[in-house]
């Protein structure tokens, strides 16, 4: 069926901007700033990723730097208090990070982002030491494959081995990742299936789909 999914390890950046435990609000800002990024890993020891200091962990701070919160407030909002008046990435952190594995899927890495509403994932081994950052952008690499190399993977690997023939049954255009089908084949119970590996492949935007059943079979 389809080739290997595109992994983590593909899209990520190596090169990942870390702090450790004692960096300043104000270094962070500034190298968040530098950087252009969202967020950064908070690493001790040898690099281990203990956890992540985003803009949101910042912005308390700002919100309430003027303001006297009432009862309400300070019980519902405890956590951005605290993270008000915390003057190191320690201390500002989120933690546990979030993360996720270089050999992880891309479709888990977009789940995970989605699921807990982050921008950026720290790549970390199995002892947790970092090895890069995965952001939503990186993820969106995967619609930058050439049509060609699309359509030569649905090709091979669904195409060839679902319906294989000596003449070509089915017949594959895509044209800015959205590929169109179309043919005749004797099965019509593989038509749904054709389309749901085919909407797998990576960079896949859409199918179009008129492949038509002979009746036969």
């Amino acid at each position: 069926m389809p080739g290997t999914p595109h992994l983590v390890s593909d899209v990520m950046t190596r090169t990942a901007v870390a702090v450790g435990r004692d960096a300043l609000f104000k270094d962070i800002v500034r190298l968040m700033e530098q950087w252009q990024v969202s967020a950064l890993p908070v690493l001790e020891g040898e690099g281990r990723v203990v956890g992540v200091v985003s803009e949101a962990d910042l912005l308390p701070k700002e919100e309430f730097r003027d303001s006297d919160p009432d009862r309400h407030t300070q019980l519902r909002r405890m956590s951005d208090l605290a993270k008000a008046g915390a003057l190191t990435a320690g201390d500002l952190m989120s933690a546990p990070a979030i993360t996720v594995h270089a050999h992880s899927t891309l479709a888990q890495a977009a789940r995970i982002m989605a699921q807990r509403k982050v921008k950026r994932l720290p790549v970390v081994d199995d002892q947790d030491m970092l090895e890069g950052v995965v952001s939503r952008a990186d993820l969106l690499k995967v619609f930058l494959r050439p049509d060609k190399e699309i359509a030569d993977e649905v090709r091979r690997e669904i195409v060839d081995v679902l319906f294989p023939a000596p003449v070509e049954p089915v017949h594959i255009i895509v044209t800015e990742g959205v590929v169109t089908l179309t043919g005749t084949i004797r099965e019509a119970a593989l038509i749904p299936v054709t389309i749901r590996l085919v909407r797998g492949v990576e960079g896949v935007v859409d199918v179009d789909c008129h492949i038509s059943p002979t009746g036969e079979g």
